[in-house]
């Protein structure tokens, strides 16, 4: 961005707000323009001094953080960053702010933790926010797809995302029945927040949707998550694997491994890459490519950020680039008995 991104901390607590600033204020392409101690300052703070990214804590006075940020994706929508604890419900609550809109969340800090050690990355996660994308809350929906569907029970579908990908996949899976393709999913997110993630998709889909366990049999109907933290995710014959290694492309799970392991297999797969920041996942596609895979990737105007999606398509990895609500019935269709097969690519 040509000037610093400029900051409204939203939280409570003046002791957090004062370090949420001091961190932020240590990075020159960051400027903290003021702070509000619940939505109320919030709102006139917002009108007043025009922030391009909010922090935003979740358990607040007079209105709690959720119900503020589902005024502002409706009303004023702007990029915003969660704050929250690491306790069960900070966690659900982050995970619904996620599908709601907000393009990223950091965790407080933990008895023992400094505030620069559990804040590490929130200037990182400010900077990308800025250079998001964000929509309407109201325009986000999908349509279940009706019972005459039937897949390929061969046939395997890889999905990685990143930043908005919480959003995406809550869009792509609420459409998916009881008998879609046995589905692998990486996407980037902290290990105290897959198992949760995992349940709320498992409610919102037709398909059964559970954090991936090692030795898991891939079968049709169920989709499996990476957990997220200490493990890659991979698929090896028919199982899921769980494999401790050093982080791809900074990330650990990364989609690259996912992709990689799957171009491997020799079946029938159909791989996805949604919103994202990086390039992780764009070499593991274009080895599903040029494996035989079938690829889509979700397009820049639907992307909360155009990363990863654009690294793949510029490598040539991508076949069609969609629009986040044409998405599910695409990925269906490629999936489904009788669907034609890809050739590989060189």
């Amino acid at each position: 961005m040509s000037h610093p991104v400029r900051v409204l901390i939203v939280d409570d607590s003046a002791t957090m707000r004062s370090l949420i600033s001091a961190v932020l204020r240590r990075d020159p392409e960051i400027a903290v323009v003021g702070t509000a101690a619940d939505p109320l300052e919030a709102r006139a703070a917002i009108k007043e001094l025009n922030p391009d990214v909010i922090t935003l804590d979740v358990e607040m006075p007079n209105m709690n953080g959720l119900e503020f940020l589902e005024k502002i994706m409706r009303l004023r929508p702007m990029p915003v960053v969660m704050v929250s604890t690491l306790t069960q419900a900070g966690t659900d609550v982050t995970l619904a702010a996620l599908e709601i809109g907000a393009v990223d969340a950091v965790a407080k800090p933990a008895p023992g933790v400094s505030a620069q050690e559990a804040f590490g990355d929130l200037a990182e996660k400010v900077k990308i926010a800025a250079r998001s994308r964000v929509r309407p809350l109201e325009t986000r929906e999908a349509k279940a797809v009706d019972g005459a569907y039937r897949a390929d029970p061969n046939h395997i579908l890889a999905i990685g995302a990143s930043t908005g990908g919480v959003e995406a996949l809550l869009n792509i899976l609420s459409a998916f029945p009881a008998n879609c393709p046995a589905t692998v999913v990486t996407q980037h997110m902290p290990a105290t927040f897959t198992k949760s993630f995992a349940a709320r998709l498992d409610k919102a889909s037709g398909a059964t949707v559970t954090e991936a366990v090692d030795g898991a049999p891939l079968m049709p109907g169920h989709v499996y998550i990476a957990p997220g933290g200490e493990t890659h995710l991979e698929v090896s014959g028919s199982r899921c694997r769980l494999v401790a290694a050093d982080p791809v492309n900074g990330h650990r799970p990364s989609v690259d491994v996912l992709f990689n392991s799957v171009a491997r297999l020799g079946r029938p797969m159909t791989g996805v890459i949604l919103t994202g920041m990086g390039k992780d996942g764009a070499k593991g596609l274009l080895a599903m490519r040029q494996a035989g895979a079938r690829s889509l990737g979700q397009d820049e105007q639907s992307c909360v950020v155009y990363g990863m999606p654009r690294a793949a398509f510029e490598l040539g990895a991508v076949e069609r680039q969609l629009s986040l609500p044409r998405l599910a019935p695409a990925i269906l269709d490629l999936c489904a008995a009788g669907a034609p097969a890809s050739k590989p690519v060189a």
